[in-house]
């Protein structure tokens, strides 16, 4: 095992599984990977709620209490390393022990606790693994990033795959809990002059998306999901209209967390936080006038890990990477779910269908994805493929992406009928998208009669369409595929696009 560094960074594999602790000022996180991938997969995720950061501000030391807490939970997780054959550890230190005056002592500590040195970082350092982790979280992230932990808040602008002037500011929530003696006056005081600091970045908020990293951030999107029946509870992409994000904040604000829906999916030690994550979140609003505000679940580990690829790996699309390896790990041929991507780009071009470049990534995310359930009952692919995928640990798409590929696979099996589908994920993907996930299934209700999905067959067997017709070309070796089943598969699409259905043998 070994701590952050240019050799360890040199030395790290694909496929070799890494991990990352991260001691926060609230919690003291363990986190494995199944590799250093575009797309990491978390294969264990264990935190402890320790509050290192408690009390710093105003006693200058780190709890005792706390930090045997800490030790405790590091010892731990060194055996949990040993025992998932992790090869690769790195240990981060933030805010709590940059500012305590026994920091220097409890990182020693720490280091012979989980048998490895402890990285340190800066609070430039954390800005930037902070933006790193949006980058590779979210497909061409525009806006400014602020992640709060417990004692420190980072903002830092980020603009596709560049990182603006970051600050770091202490406004997390046990640093403001400690410097306010729990006064919401006092409190809301400090982080009004505490944010005049980070003018740059409030002002090149303006128009643009907030990405909110941190457990109280995610805490209260959980809640601000309960209070509205969002039917989607999934955090990284959540996104919530300033105009109602600012209503809840404020009823966050006033009432007893007690009192809030679904409160128990909240840790209670995490709950007198709340309040002061709303505080800081309303205030950046107010004064940044974002147009949205987006859930990271991805921050200062992610980044760390997107820090450590070669510019190749950067480069790839973490969206299409992991549906890649769904692909790889659960359908009946993997090249098939490559072969149904050109195949319905053919169909596309052909057709004069205009996509955005979101429709066309999301089109190829769900070609991969098409026979991911087939290990299922029959009757019950369709509803089992839209969980699993509207469910899967994507990043770099939003939530109306994840309605378009469940509703695309489970219309593929259950029918295009709409009704057949939940009124509430539909609602979430929008019109324009339940109409393209209908075409897709319907394109791939067509392909899978052919190919059996099997690869090698989709190549020779186009669908394409020719003025007012939907053709479906079969070489003459394959002419004995075309039955009234085939036949009305396309005269299912044709009726989609008001075109005539007709199969054509070529010799």
């Amino acid at each position: 095992m070994s701590s952050l560094g240019s050799e360890a960074r040199g030395r790290l594999a694909v496929g070799r599984p890494v991990a990352i602790i991260d001691i926060g000022s609230n919690s003291v996180r363990l986190v494995t990977y199944e590799g250093l991938t575009r797309a990491p997969t978390p294969i264990y995720n264990e935190k402890v709620l320790c509050g290192l950061g408690r009390h710093v501000l105003t006693t200058g030391r780190l709890d005792d209490e706390a930090v045997e807490r800490a030790l405790r939970a590091l010892a731990r997780f060194r055996i949990l390393c040993d025992t998932m054959g992790v090869e690769e550890l790195f240990v981060l230190a933030t805010a709590a022990a940059r500012d305590a005056s026994n920091g220097p002592a409890f990182l020693d500590a720490a280091a012979e606790a989980c048998g490895c040195p402890v990285e340190l970082i800066s609070g430039a350092r954390e800005a930037q693994l902070s933006a790193l982790g949006v980058i590779s979280g979210f497909h061409a992230p525009n806006g400014v990033v602020g992640d709060m932990g417990g004692g420190s808040l980072e903002l830092v602008e980020v603009q596709d795959s560049s990182i603006g002037q970051g600050i770091t500011l202490p406004l997390g929530g046990l640093a403001l809990q400690d410097l306010s003696g729990g006064s919401s006056k006092k409190a809301q005081k400090i982080v009004r002059d505490g944010l005049e600091r980070a003018e740059h970045q409030i002002q090149r908020l303006r128009g643009r998306t907030f990405y909110a990293v941190g457990g109280t951030w995610r805490a209260l999107a959980k809640l601000h999901q309960a209070a509205r029946d969002y039917p989607l509870s999934v955090m990284h992409g959540y996104s919530i209209n300033p105009e109602d994000g600012l209503d809840f904040l404020e009823l966050v604000e006033r009432v007893d967390a007690k009192s809030l829906k679904d409160i128990d999916l909240v840790s209670e030690a995490r709950r007198p936080l709340l309040s002061y994550g709303a505080l800081v979140l309303e205030e950046i609003i107010r004064l940044g006038q974002p147009n949205e505000v987006a859930v990271s679940a991805l921050g200062v580990r992610e980044g760390l890990l997107y820090d450590c690829l070669d510019a190749e790996l950067r480069a790839r699309d973490p969206l299409i990477a992991a549906a890649s390896e769904l692909n790889l790990l659960r359908s009946r041929s993997p090249q098939h779910g490559e072969e149904l991507r050109t195949w319905t780009d053919a169909f596309v071009q052909s057709l004069g269908l205009p996509e955005t470049e979101t429709e066309y990534r999301l089109r190829h995310a769900a070609c991969l994805l098409a026979d991911v359930g087939w290990r299922a009952h029959p009757d019950y692919r369709g509803e089992q493929s839209l969980n699993m995928i509207a469910y899967a640990a994507f990043v770099a798409i939003d939530h109306p992406g994840r309605a378009y590929l469940a509703l695309s696979i489970f219309f593929r099996h259950e029918g295009l009928a709409p009704e057949k589908a939940s009124q509430r994920l539909k609602e979430l993907a929008g019109p324009r998208f339940v109409e393209r996930a209908r075409l897709l299934a319907a394109l791939m209700r067509v392909a899978y009669p052919v190919s059996v999905a099997m690869e090698g067959v989709l190549p020779e067997t186009p669908l394409l369409v020719r003025g007012s017709q939907v053709v479906l070309q079969l070489p003459s070796h394959l002419e004995d595929l075309a039955n009234e089943r085939l036949f009305g598969r396309i005269r299912q699409l044709g009726r989609l696009i008001n075109l005539e259905p007709r199969i054509e043998v070529r010799s």
